[in-house]
């Protein structure tokens, strides 16, 4: 059961280096949040390499590992030493030719809570994920931890509102969105602002639509690994908001960073009672939500 306050933390970090010292680096930053008071640590998507999709190279398989192993390995033990929730984000090979973008969450006794595997698959410039990710088929879900109950939706995940619905639905308290985004270099002066601004006012609708907390962890730094091309240089701004959509805490776009604020509960349930949104849905009028294009 979950407790009526508890800290959340996420950490931004620039992960353009090797899985082992990713790895190391994480550790010592999730320890970090912890003795702030952190009790829920979310790590930014795919920790453990740069961001590979910005090619198709099969070569790029390599850095995927099967369930249970390295990080799985790494965080249980972490967590139930420091007795906190990790959202551990990896690059997961289920099998040879099937691979996810997936999250562990580990409880605070170093059990896994729950798993999840990124639904929507984007294919953009530099973004070619649909070339390595089998789309998730374990649904949205909330997951009970000892600290309080969790969603986690991964990156392109967050622009659904339908996502944020039946995650928040099945009472999650907290939509976890463990990210890689950020600019094209010669994109950003013309459309960067807006395209930021998108990012976050989305995920800040999806707190107030479902009267939930929301947190993201984003990446920082260039990362250009390909002979001819700008490479992606991710924006940072990871942030904490509250039910209402309000900012609890924010990062900076360029700088490695530990935000932490508090989840509390009555607050919630007191924004739900005076936004019912859930109350007044008329879910006998949404069967269309389910069709590819409403055709006339």
């Amino acid at each position: 059961m979950s407790k009526r306050k508890y800290k959340i933390s996420v950490i931004q970090l620039n992960l353009n280096d090797v899985a082992e010292n990713n790895l190391k680096k994480c550790i010592s930053w999730v320890r970090d949040a912890a003795s702030q008071g952190a009790e829920v640590i979310l790590l930014p998507e795919l920790y453990s390499s740069h961001y590979f999709c910005q090619s198709e190279d099969v070569d790029n398989f390599a850095l995927a590992e099967p369930l249970y192993s390295t990080s799985f390995i790494a965080f249980s033990e972490l967590a139930k030493e420091l007795g906190v929730v990790i959202i551990v984000p990896f690059f997961e090979k289920r099998m040879a030719g099937i691979y996810h973008n997936s999250a562990y969450i580990i409880d605070a006794d170093g059990t896994e809570a729950g798993l999840y595997r990124k639904m929507h698959i984007p294919d953009d410039p530099h973004f070619y994920e649909k070339f390595y990710f089998t789309p998730g088929d374990l649904g949205f879900q909330a997951i009970e931890t000892k600290k309080g109950t969790v969603g986690t939706l991964i990156c392109w995940d967050q622009w659904y509102p339908e996502a944020a619905r039946i995650t928040a639905l099945k009472g999650a308290e907290v939509l976890f969105y463990p990210t890689a985004i950020g600019w094209h270099p010669k994109e950003k002066e013309q459309y960067g602002e807006n395209q930021y601004g998108a990012w976050m006012n989305v995920m800040k609708g999806h707190a107030v639509a479902n009267g939930v907390f929301v947190a993201a962890a984003n990446r920082i730094g260039l990362e250009k690994y390909i002979d001819g091309t700008e490479g992606i240089q991710f924006w940072g701004a990871s942030f904490i908001a509250g039910p209402q959509g309000e900012i609890l805490a924010q990062a900076s776009h360029d700088k490695e960073e530990i935000l932490i604020a508090e989840v509390d509960l009555d607050l919630q349930e007191n924004v739900r009672q005076n936004w019912p949104f859930f109350r007044d849905r008329r879910i006998d009028a949404f069967g269309d939500i389910t069709k590819r294009a409403i055709d006339k």
